[in-house]
């Protein structure tokens, strides 16, 4: 084996930079130093250069292992990884002390970016191998093999080579582990022998293979139990099959027999048939005879009825025709209803709309006179206007001053001094007056549109109030009227439709009854229902919604065929009455959870692929009165498995001492049921007496008292039902009130659309009024406020200008005595103010006046046109008036002309019926002359009539007969030419001539005919019967001996109870075994070859396992005792071994490992000291290390919890085994230990470069220092 000569570093944990750890050809190299030195980032080193996780290297994450130490700000990071000062030139921590590095800068971290290890490894040929390994910061491995990038796979594969296992790790020792592996468990000790072996890598395969071959045996041995149960089953249908086959031969028997007694009874049937009808004809002969005698009466009888039929005739159609013409008057009276209504409510539309007219005059008479009241104040005021005019024009000429022409020079000259100082203002004074007008204008305009605004919004608001009145009035009838009409239309439709609602319900009704009455005489289903049964039956039918798989509860889907068996099937059934049959196991598994979880209770579930049963293989066969208990039950075959289940080898008997037969006596292992619920168990012990529950009831009670009480209701509900009565004329009424409503309604209902339009119409004027009110409003508002502002602003220019005037016209003004010039110029102006301003009144006036005309206009022109549309309506409704009136004239005249119609008609009835009587006692008096000589012809027909009842007699019993062979299938003989039994009708009653034998009407004595029996082209073939039975009579005596013989077969076939579906289910069962058998064959296959893959891989683990198990329990031994012996005190050492706690398949179990130190007795591993545990463990590793051992072993301060003689012995250990193929490298601290190692490693901290650094040191070689 080869061994490792350096360790180089590179920014590896607290290493910064390239660092050697030189191991030279030493086979014994201890590593040493201080603590926090980094002796243990070495081990470190050498775990992450072998591809160890960094889980194991006391580092969460790869990018950890990076070294992070700080850097000077002014320091660089050289190409090695070390930093240089950039000011001084030399490396941090050398230059001075850290006071006076921290002087010349603030520091800041400028880690490195990678790591990485190198192993040099020399091998047995002495070449040496370079193993790299690098990490980033980001926590990127790459791997390296002498410079070449290789894979981790490939780099694993590389170190396995020279027998380095990464994943046993059998050569590593990390800090605290010794104590770890000397405690750890057995099962952990055997995983470790695993990793070791190499049978690890076998345990996915292992248990793979051993599941496949656990599900390949369960498999097989499902399929071979299926086998043994079909073969069972097979046999029992084999068995049931025979006995099908004789009670087919019996039932052929019987079938015969009834065939017989069919056969001999239709055979006297047809003699009977045609003897009669050949004395029929002997007896026609004679009456002939006897008829030619009477003939002379029959004919004026004859004669005498043809009158009395024409006499008849004629008063029928007298009768016809009066019907006929009272019809006619019913219907033109009902017809004079409608519109009579109709009159009526034309007349009332009439003067309504006369009404409306009147109403609508007034309000345009109001308009009218609004009209011609404006106009009139509207020249009234421009009347007043123009005297006004005159008045102001006088009273100028009156009032006027002169000046002289000095004073108008001098008033002229100053004022064009005052113009030139007061032009500016003069000019703003001049636009603001011509402005103030303009908008005293428009002020006073807006506020004539907002008056003449608001009062038209009012006046709106009281016509909408006015319209809302009528409207709601009007909506008020309309529903009124259509309460009316709904009350009549239902009135109408009961009346009509009582008729044959009634006769329907009670068609109805007596359908039911019948129905109910059936379902009684046949009831032999239901149950009772309780509380806890309606649970279940929810809970099970919302499992049957969520769970396809479900199908129901054995006691739904099964029941007795016969009613006598109820009592005994619900004793077999016990328990298992109300138990779920589902689909398979994992249905039944989701619906215990769904019960679980839904807290439903509890059920027992029945799971058709898995459920065991076993057929029963009791010989009933011969036993009167017993039926195995599968049999008397129906149920889809589908669940035959279930219900073999529930059933098991249960019998029915019809009583106790047929049971005690069957199970004691013929000593069958059943469990018989009588038919009134004793039970004799397997066992012997027997179980009877009344049960309280009544169990049968679950199928008849509930259900048959439910008829009852339906029998009952439907019983009085005929009872209470009225007879069937016809009101027509009620009726008729009713339509024509119906009519003359729905007219009215649609009156209304024009009347409130055109309400509606007249609101809508309104309510829009009154919007536009609104808005046109919001609209001036705010510009009135606002123009007022301008006009105000312009009177302030022109007040303000007024009094500037006032000012200069003042100064300037003082003289003038004193000279004239005038206060100022204003009031000179006042007297001369203020008459076209005083006259501007009442211009303006006037002209708001008029204004005002002429907008209120312009509306009342409008509003009488809207009047005008609603009258004229009213009037329209008016005009309308007179004309239909007249029409209607017309209209119920010509009716009246028509029902006058019916009357005197009908009165003719009724003379005439009379004097019909009275003439019909006279022809009625005619015909009486020639027929008692007829029968006087008609006595003879009596006592022959009666003859006749008594062979003619005997044939008719036996056409029916021959019909019976062959409507049984049809609806029971039972074929009898027939000839070839005969018609097949399906042309037989099923329903209809023996057919005969209609035309025979009517002797007391027909006179002809030829057409005496004996009456055509209907044979339906059936003939049947005689042949076969005997002739014995041919001959003999039809007397009791053969009916009996045919009857006994059809009952005594019947009864053998009844004692056979044969199992009629067994040939079917032999086929089945066939069908089922020959799919099992290839089934069951392929899965012994599949088990075969489980298996054999399933003992290789395990022969395979175990001999790997085994392998090293044994090396490793040779080798503890003689590793303990050379640890722990002293040649002095304890020559014989201490005692190790390994116990195996399965032997045969050990990996599977946990391995003990048994320590006892020196002049100690046995105690287990956790009772030991911790240097005693340090030792064990110690052992234990060089044992398994010496299975497959690794090139080195490398130990990390191992011997911290020896004392120093313990330390001395595993020194003395460790340098007596080193040597080629065994390299040992020590990280400790104790003396006793590393002074006896070839090598010295020394790792101490550098802080200046804030770095671990190493020296190694070669014993050997006296005072040879190596950095």
């Amino acid at each position: 084996m080869g061994k490792l000569v350096r360790l180089e570093l590179y920014n590896f944990k607290s290493y910064k930079g390239h660092h050697v750890l030189q191991i030279g050809d030493s086979y014994f190299t201890s590593v040493i130093g201080p603590n926090g030195s980094g002796k243990s980032n070495s081990m470190d080193a050498i775990s992450f250069v072998l591809g160890i996780k960094s889980s194991h290297l006391r580092s969460a994450h790869l990018r950890d292992l990076v070294y992070r130490g700080r850097v000077l700000r002014t320091s660089t990071i050289n190409g090695d990884g070390s930093a240089t000062d950039a000011v001084t030139g030399t490396a941090p921590g050398n230059e001075g002390s850290d006071d006076e590095a921290t002087q010349r800068g603030t520091q800041e971290r400028h880690d490195p970016k990678s790591a990485w290890v190198t192993a040099v490894y020399e091998d047995d040929a002495g070449d040496e191998q370079f193993w790299k390994r690098t990490i980033t910061n980001q926590g990127v491995s790459e791997y390296r093999i002498n410079s070449r990038v290789v894979t981790a796979q490939q780099y694993n594969e590389a170190l396995e080579a020279e027998n380095i296992l990464i994943k046993a790790r059998n050569f590593l020792v990390f800090q605290g582990d010794v104590e770890a592996i000397a405690s750890q468990s057995p099962r952990d000790l055997t995983r470790l022998i695993e990793q070791i072996s190499g049978s690890l890598e076998h345990k996915a395969e292992y248990e793979r293979l051993k599941e496949a071959q656990d599900e390949a045996l369960d498999n097989q041995n499902y399929n071979l139990h299926r086998r043994r149960g079909i073969n069972s089953e097979l046999k029992q249908y084999e068995e049931q099959k025979r006995e099908a086959e004789n009670y087919a031969k019996k039932a052929d028997e019987r079938d015969q027999a009834i065939v017989t007694h069919i056969l001999w009874k239709l055979y006297h049937f047809q003699r009977t048939i045609e003897e009669s009808g050949a004395d029929i004809q002997k007896y026609q002969e004679e009456l002939k005879e006897h008829r030619r005698s009477i003939e002379k009466y029959e004919h004026s009888l004859d004669e005498a009825k043809k009158e009395q039929a024409k006499a008849t005739k004629e008063v029928t159609k007298v009768e016809k025709t009066i019907k006929s013409k009272e019809k006619e008057v019913e219907a033109k009276e009902n017809g004079l209803v409608p519109v009579a209504e109709k009159i009526d409510i034309s007349r009332k539309s009439v003067a309504r709309c006369e009404k409306r007219v009147a109403e609508i005059s007034k309000e345009r008479e109001s308009h009218a006179a609004s009209v011609k009241q404006s106009t009139k104040d509207l020249k009234v005021v421009e009347r007043a206007q123009a005297q006004w005019d005159n008045e102001r024009k006088r009273l100028a000429q009156q009032e006027g001053r002169q000046l002289s022409d000095a004073d108008i020079q001098q008033y002229n000259r100053l004022r064009a001094d005052v113009d030139k100082r007061t032009a500016a203002d003069q000019a703003k004074v001049d636009n603001l007056s011509r402005q103030q007008k303009a908008d005293e204008e428009t002020v006073n305009s807006l506020k004539s549109k907002v008056d003449a605004a608001e009062w038209q919004s009012q006046k709106l608001e009281t016509e909408l109030g006015e319209i809302d009145e009528r409207k709601t009035a009007v909506n008020a009838q309309i529903k009124e009227i259509s309460r009316e009409i709904s009350s009549k239309k239902k009135a109408y439709n009961e009346q009509t439709s009582e008729r044959l609602r009634l006769a329907q319900i009670r068609t109805e009704k007596d359908e039911q009854l019948q129905e109910v009455l059936t379902k009684l005489l046949e009831a032999e289903d239901g149950r009772k229902q309780n509380e806890k049964d309606v649970r279940l039956r929810n809970t099970v039918s919302d499992m049957k919604r969520i769970f396809p798989g479900v199908k129901g509860r054995v006691g739904e889907l099964c029941k007795p065929i016969e009613k006598r068996y109820g009592v005994a099937v619900s004793t077999i059934l016990g328990r298992n009455f109300d138990a779920v049959i589902v689909e398979n196991e994992k249905t039944a598994i989701d619906c215990i959870q769904y019960l679980r979880d839904q807290r439903r209770g509890q059920a027992t579930f029945i799971p058709l692929d898995t459920i065991q049963w076993t057929s029963s293989t009791s010989n009933l066969k011969g036993t009167r009165g017993t039926r195995m208990a599968i049999d008397t039950i129906n149920y889809d075959s589908s669940l035959e498995r279930a219900v073999a289940y529930v059933c098991g080898n249960a019998v029915i008997c019809d009583d106790l001492a047929i049971a005690k037969h069957v199970c004691w006596e013929k000593r069958n292992d059943v469990k018989a049921v009588t038919l009134d619920g004793s039970i004799i168990h397997k066992g012997g012990n027997m179980t009877g007496g009344y049960s309280g529950r009544q169990d049968t009831r679950r199928w008849e009670d509930a259900e048959v008292e439910n008829l009852r009480k339906l029998k009952d209701k439907l019983v009085a509900e005929l009872s209470a039902l009225p007879e069937p009565r016809r009101g027509a004329t009620e009726e008729e009424t009713l339509l024509g009130e119906l009519t003359g409503l729905e007219q009215k309604l649609v009156y209304a209902k024009e009347e409130a659309k055109a309400l509606e339009r007249n609101q809508i119409s309104k309510q829009k004027e009154h919007e536009h009024a609104e808005e046109q009110l919001e609209g001036a409003r705010p510009r009135y508002l606002e123009k007022q406020r301008e006009l105000e502002h312009s009177k302030r602003h022109l007040d303000e220019l007024q009094n500037a200008v006032s000012e200069i005037q003042d100064e300037v016209f003082a003289d003038f003004c004193q000279r004239l005595g005038y206060d100022n010039i204003r009031v000179y110029e006042a007297q001369q102006g203020s008459f076209q103010q005083e006259a501007a301003q009442k211009k303006l009144e006037f002209s708001t006036h008029k204004s005002r006046l002429q907008s209120r005309i312009k509306y009342e206009e409008q509003q009488l022109d809207e009047t005008k046109s609603r009258i004229k549309r009213l009037e329209d309506q008016i005009k309308q409704d007179q004309a239909l008036i007249e029409e209607l009136e017309a209209e119920q004239k010509n009716i009246q005249d028509e029902l006058d002309t019916l009357g005197a119609e009908i009165d003719q008609l009724t003379e005439q009835l009379e004097k019909q019926k009275a003439k019909q009587t006279q022809k009625a006692e005619k015909v009486n008096e020639q027929r008692r002359e007829v029968q006087k000589r008609s006595k003879n012809v009596d006592g022959t027909l009666r003859a006749i009539a008594g062979l003619e009842s005997e044939r008719q007699l036996s056409a029916a019993g021959r019909y019976a007969f062959l409507r049984r062979c049809k609806l029971e299938d039972i074929n009898i003989p027939l000839t070839e030419e005969s018609a097949s039994l399906d042309q037989l009708p099923i329903d209809e009653v023996v057919q005969t001539d209609p035309d025979a034998m009517e002797v007391d009407e027909d006179q002809d004595a030829s057409v005496l005919q004996p009456s055509n029996i209907q044979d339906y082209g059936i003939e049947i073939d005689f042949e076969d019967l005997d002739e014995d039975l041919k001959d003999e009579g039809d007397d009791g005596k053969t009916e009996d001996e045919l009857q006994s013989r059809i009952k005594s077969l019947n009864a053998e076939l009844d004692q056979m109870a044969p199992n009629m579906r067994a040939m079917e289910r032999v086929s089945v069962a066939k069908g089922r075994l020959a799919t099992t058998d290839k089934e069951y064959e392929d899965a012994r296959k599949r088990a075969v070859k489980a298996k054999e893959a399933f003992n290789k891989v395990k022969e395979k683990r175990f001999e790997l396992f085994n392998k090293a198990f044994s090396h490793i329990s040779e080798q503890i031994g003689p590793i303990y005792k050379d640890l722990t012996k002293d040649p002095v005190n304890l020559p014989m050492g201490g005692q190790a071994y390994l116990d195996m706690e399965d032997s045969d398949e050990p990996y599977l179990d946990g391995i003990k490992y048994h320590a006892m130190p020196p002049l100690k007795r046995f105690r287990d591993m956790e009772h030991l000291s911790g240097g005693e545990k340090t030792m064990a463990a110690l052992a234990l590793l060089f044992a398994v290390h010496s299975y497959q051992p690794s090139p080195f072993f490398v130990l990390d301060e191992v011997d911290a919890a020896l004392d120093n003689a313990n330390v001395a012995k595993i020194a003395n250990y460790i340098r007596d085994h080193a040597g080629p193929g065994m390299q040992f490298i020590v990280i400790s601290l104790k003396t006793g230990l590393f002074q006896n190692s070839e090598a010295l490693v020394g790792i101490y901290r550098d802080q200046g470069a804030n770095s671990s650094k190493a020296l190694t040191l070669d014993v050997s070689l006296p005072l040879a220092l190596f950095i």
